[in-house]
């Protein structure tokens, strides 16, 4: 364990989800979930939507591959993942900071989607391991 928060949020993809391929060849999906609070007005027994969250989130390895290929915009997921604060710096020199959530685990939402499960088949000259990160090697 990090120590840092670990988090599991339920959202919408604002995008489709992005590969990419760093420098060092690894495989990173990038991906944006939009959640947002809802509560009854007193004054009118309505519901109210309050403002909505938007949470950058990255997921590596083939879980990078498999959240590109099955989601995409619109998509309502479940993602699990340590909460990291991020500092940058405009051009005028104003530090800025944001909040990104590093996944271990994305999911669907079956609440108004179904879904047919498709096992992935690992690559026999693939160059990860074997096992998960939490797992340790048979």
């Amino acid at each position: 364990m990090t120590g840092l928060p670990e988090i599991t949020l339920a959202g919408v993809l604002v995008a489709d989800p992005e590969l990419c391929v760093t420098p060092a060849g690894a495989v990173v999906t990038n991906f944006t979930v939009v959640t947002n609070d809802r509560s009854v007005d007193p004054a009118t027994g309505k519901w109210v939507d309050k403002a909505p969250t938007l949470l950058p989130c990255s997921i590596r390895r083939q879980a990078a591959e498999n959240v590109a290929e099955s989601l995409m915009q619109g998509a309502r997921v479940l993602v699990t993942g340590v909460l990291r604060q991020r500092e940058w710096g405009t051009t005028g020199g104003v530090k800025r900071y944001v909040y990104e959530v590093d996944a271990t685990e994305v999911g669907v939402s079956l609440r108004a989607a179904t879904v047919k499960i498709t096992k992935t088949t690992r690559d026999a000259t693939s160059s990860t391991t074997p096992w998960d990160d939490d797992e340790p090697p048979p």
